[in-house]
């Protein structure tokens, strides 16, 4: 069974409290799958519902400028995206880690049905059947861009430099022999950073990234209703906030709203695309 275990971590139990567990820090400890998760993922991805190719033409796309235009910028002292000069500061950025689980396809149909761009944040450990490749390369083909989440999901700061780099490495090997290209996007499991992997991401062109704040691995946001409440009502919520969220059944219930709620309150759904990366 391909679970992601996050055990051994001393900081940010499951059952801490969200105020803990929201705040930036490279120390964070991202949450392990709940048992209501732990269903074979073949059935649950094949109860996605793709969108046919004629309501994906239909689906306005980011004009050519605005892919083109890197007018915002990672702060990597609290992981939020800031604007350079007069773009738009009211934005958020979506991500979705853990992917590609049991729900990434549908949660990907449902935020380009909406023409909400995201970032796919996505470890090797899905990727290992055929069928798994070929479900990354439609989100990919859907315009979404795809970060790197190590390849198994260990924790960087108790394994060894080697271990490390084919940790990143091999995953990024992988990626661009699905779809292409190798991810500019990394985050590391449970925000848990260290230098040597610091400088396999710089060596590799990948901007770090952690978040603002996530809650979908917390007990009582475990549905449809109060993850979407939370992840709109956050008191972390703020310009440049960047969300995070995982592959699990009640974030991706709740993904239309939890958009069409940040958008109610005047927040645009950045494209990861005008963020500047490392070149």
């Amino acid at each position: 069974m391909k679970k992601i275990l996050a055990t051994g971590l001393t900081l940010l139990l499951l059952t801490a409290c969200s105020s803990e567990a929201t705040t930036t820090n490279e120390e964070v400890k991202e949450p392990e799958q709940s048992e209501v998760d732990k269903e074979n993922k073949k059935t649950s991805e094949g109860t996605a519902s793709p969108k046919n190719d004629t309501e994906q033409e239909e689906t306005s796309e980011p004009s050519e400028e605005a892919v083109q235009s890197k007018d915002y910028t990672i702060n990597e002292n609290n992981w939020s995206i800031n604007p350079i000069g007069d773009a738009n500061p009211k934005v958020v950025l979506l991500t979705i880690d853990d992917a590609p689980d049991q729900h990434a396809l549908q949660m990907a149909n449902d935020l380009k049905a909406m023409n909400a761009p995201a970032i796919f944040f996505v470890n090797g450990h899905f990727l290992d059947t055929p069928e798994e490749k070929e479900t990354l390369k439609k989100i990919h083909d859907m315009g979404f861009a795809i970060g790197n989440h190590t390849f198994s999901h260990s924790s960087l700061k108790e394994i060894s430099p080697e271990k490390q780099k084919e940790e990143i490495v091999s995953l990024n090997d992988l990626i661009e022999s699905i779809i292409g290209e190798r991810p500019k996007f990394f985050r590391a499991p449970f925000g848990q950073n260290t230098d040597y992997s610091r400088q396999i991401a710089a060596e590799e062109k990948m901007s770090l990234m952690n978040w603002t704040y996530g809650y979908d691995w917390e007990k009582q946001y475990q549905n449809k209703e109060a993850i979407t409440d939370i992840m709109v009502n956050s008191p972390y919520l703020n310009d440049g906030a960047n969300l995070l969220m995982h592959d699990r059944t009640w974030t991706s219930e709740g993904l239309s709203d939890i958009v069409k709620g940040l958008r109610d309150k005047g927040y645009e759904t950045l494209d990861p695309n005008r963020i500047k990366t490392v070149e």
